[in-house]
């Protein structure tokens, strides 16, 4: 960690953002001024009026009044594209509906997430109040933002690549007897939940409460990858995690109880389950899920429990220990009696 920057020199207190401030913004981020009306854009792009309200609408952003000129020559060529695409492929509306849904969700938190970032920055490296940091963060957005686009490019693309990876390696099980008519992908799937969230963080302001939820996403993220899982969300206080196969699935559980035990700020409990999940929308569903949810629940501080039928999974495998708990009744599973997993001691 770098010791803090000492601060700047004294900066000429911000004004309100100047017209010529946004009007710059406007031509390098939405590529030309906004000189369309929602009928132009359709006209333009060769689709109906209720395509292009149904793409912005789908893309989280307010459609406006009829007359009202706020498009650009660049959403005419993406709305038009996106849409013969759609056309020439044979996509239904409900599948372009929702990869358009998962680019605005994903980016309305993604710019949130940056500008959050960069003005809590500004205010803390130039000793600004939230008000002129925000505005500071305006007057250099044009400097910044090629490096944000460029980074998110590079992110897409990485991702995609490593998912077409996973791909390739579960072809190799598609056809494998008996699972045609289950749930596609098999998956360990594991929740790892702080304990006694609410008390925790009942004391904390608003700067020290985002500081403790980004270090837990931030040590919560590195766990779970250095050890060969993927997050699939986090969930202010929870962090849902699969991997590819239960080893895997083990060691990525383990990871978490020790990077969180209980004598870290915010100990964990995880639980963790080896069965069929199905991804959508960036998520993954099923009973599996479900119970891995309900073995959190159960889990002492700073441990791992697993199902008795991935505890079968995982009892010839070295380097585990597997220990039978008593039996318990699990909501909306009925009465079970989970296996808590730990590392063998080396001899």
């Amino acid at each position: 960690m770098q010791p803090p920057e000492e601060p700047g020199p004294p900066l000429a207190e911000p004004s309100t953002a100047a017209p010529s401030t946004l009007d710059r913004l406007e031509d390098q981020l939405l590529g030309g001024p906004r000189t369309l009306t929602l009928a132009e854009v359709a006209e333009a792009a060769g689709v109906e009026v209720g395509d292009v309200e149904l793409y912005w609408h789908a893309l989280g952003l307010p459609v406006t009044p009829p007359d009202a000129r706020i498009y650009t020559a660049d959403d005419v060529a993406v709305i038009g594209a996106t849409l013969r695409a759609g056309r020439d492929f044979e996509v239904s509306e409900r599948t372009g509906v929702s990869l358009v849904r998962a680019i605005g969700h994903t980016t309305d938190r993604l710019v949130m997430w940056q500008v959050e970032a960069l003005v809590e920055h500004m205010g803390e490296r130039y000793g600004l109040d939230d008000t002129s940091a925000r505005l500071m963060f305006l007057e250099r957005l044009d400097v910044v933002a090629p490096l944000l686009e460029r980074q998110l490019v590079h992110g897409w693309r990485r991702h995609m690549a490593a998912t077409a990876g996973w791909f390739a390696d579960e072809y190799a099980l598609a056809h494998t007897p008996g699972v045609l008519d289950e749930l596609p992908l098999a998956r360990a799937v594991g929740f790892a939940d702080i304990v006694g969230f609410t008390a925790l963080t009942a004391a904390l302001g608003s700067h020290a409460l985002a500081d403790f939820v980004q270090e837990f996403e931030a040590g919560a993220r590195d766990a779970v990858t250095a050890a060969g899982g993927r997050v699939v969300k986090t969930i202010g206080d929870a962090v849902l995690f699969v991997a590819d196969d239960v080893v895997a699935g083990a060691e990525v559980a383990l990871s978490l109880a020790e990077t969180f035990g209980t004598d870290a700020a915010a100990p964990v409990r995880v639980g963790l389950v080896w069965g069929r999940v199905l991804s959508r929308f960036g998520d993954v569903f099923g009973p599996s899920v479900s119970l891995a949810s309900r073995m959190t629940a159960a889990a002492e501080p700073g441990t791992v429990l697993v199902d008795p039928e991935t505890a079968s999974f995982l009892v010839a495998t070295a380097g585990f220990a597997l220990v039978p708990q008593a039996e318990r009744e699990v909501a909306g599973i009925g009465v079970m009696a989970p296996v808590r997993l730990d590392r063998r001691p080396a001899r």
